[in-house]
């Protein structure tokens, strides 16, 4: 059966201590504090306690006391028919106080009862209890009956918003807690979302640098198998160790990238095309500052088709090309074709297919294929 606003419970968080701030919950202390004082001074203030009438006073107070904590146990479990029980006890306590004429414990049972039924009941079960534990307040009140009316009206509705005020803390530290798994969820996520960037990135790195590694090596063999003289086999053996130094720089160079501390993207193609025979570069655009992961795809990019050229056109021109658009950047690496090379087949060919999984990251595209000429690489990326 669905719950509607007669039967729900008061939410856990509302009935907690920890929804309250640290003021309210000293102001609760400071009530139960002065309620159990209250009894007290209404069980020993009255002529008649002598002997044994002290001891059951004692006893009286003490069960009011642990009776009201189970209550509060029970009620924040929302277990209902103890929770009645309980109140059932409460209200017995303060007839038969009333009874002793303990009058000051009675009253301040009864209206007790009344306003934490309203607190902490479903309203289906809180009514009941209020208006039990009023009609006896009002029975045996000596006011004038319109003080009594305006007392347990002003009693009931005290009742009513501490729930609302209990209801609306509760809600704010559910909405607290949220927000905190929200932020923790979302932390998560960028650590990993930053662990897969420096996944790629090494990644990619290292691949680069393997395969130039692998083309100079794959030579050097070439070389060795035809009998070519030790001079040019040693070259290739240098140029592959080589590789391997700047592979490690390039590493380096990509953990700082990551922290945000990488050379001018002009800076590192004109550094780039300056390793190649042949090769190019020319800007056009206004130029400004890109993110981290566009810079690096366009810095990736061009090592990677710089290197396909070297395998698969060695010896032609190449330009490569950077043109900042109005809303993308876009890198163009052309060669002007040539004989196929002696390392044509080496390689897995995985390096452009993994460029364009990072242009699709960021929104962009990446081309490559024959033209007219030779062979061209277009990347473009959301700048």
């Amino acid at each position: 059966m669905t719950e509607n606003a007669w039967t729900r419970w008061p939410s856990r968080e509302a009935l907690k201590r920890e929804a309250a701030t640290r003021p309210r919950r000293v102001l609760g202390w400071v009530t139960r504090s002065l309620v159990l004082a209250m009894l007290l001074w209404g069980a020993f203030s009255s002529t008649h306690v002598r002997g044994w009438g002290v001891l059951g006073a004692v006893v009286a107070v003490l069960l009011s006391a642990v009776v009201s904590w189970a209550l509060f146990r029970t009620t924040l479990a929302h277990r209902l028919w103890p929770s009645l029980a309980l109140y059932c006890v409460l209200l017995t306590i303060a007839a038969v106080a009333q009874v002793d004429d303990f009058r000051v414990v009675a009253l301040v049972l009864w209206c007790g009862c009344a306003i934490t039924a309203l607190e902490r009941l479903p309203i289906a079960a809180a009514l009941p209890v209020t208006v039990v534990a009023l009609a006896l307040y009002a029975a045996v009140n000596d006011d004038v009956w319109l003080t009594t009316l305006a007392t347990t009206t002003g009693l009931a509705l005290a009742g009513y918003v501490l729930r609302l005020d209990a209801e609306a803390r509760g809600s704010a530290q559910r909405l607290l807690t949220q927000e905190r798994a929200a932020r923790a969820a979302e932390a998560d996520s960028a650590a990993l979302a930053e662990r897969s960037r420096i996944a790629r990135e090494i990644h990619d790195v290292l691949a680069h640098s393997l395969s130039a590694q692998l083309v100079h090596l794959e030579a050097a063999r070439l070389l060795i198998e035809r009998g070519a003289d030790r001079d040019q086999i040693l070259e290739r053996v240098v140029a592959a160790r080589g590789m391997a130094r700047d592979g490690l720089a390039e590493t380096r160079q990509a953990l700082s990238a990551l922290r945000g501390e990488m050379t001018p993207l002009e800076d590192f193609l004109a550094q780039l095309v300056g390793t190649v025979d042949g090769a190019e570069a020319t800007l056009s655009g206004e130029r400004r500052p890109l993110s981290a992961e566009a810079s690096q795809a366009v810095r990736r990019v061009a090592q990677e088709a710089l290197t396909n050229v070297r395998k698969h056109a060695p010896g032609s021109k190449v330009g490569v090309r950077l043109e900042y658009g109005e809303d993308q950047v876009t890198l163009v690496v052309r060669d002007s074709g040539g004989s196929p090379g002696e390392l044509t087949a080496t390689g897995a060919g995985y390096g452009l297919l993994g460029m364009r999984e990072r242009a699709e990251l960021l929104g962009g595209s990446l081309d490559a294929g024959p033209d007219d000429e030779g062979f061209v690489v277009t990347l473009k990326v959301p700048a």
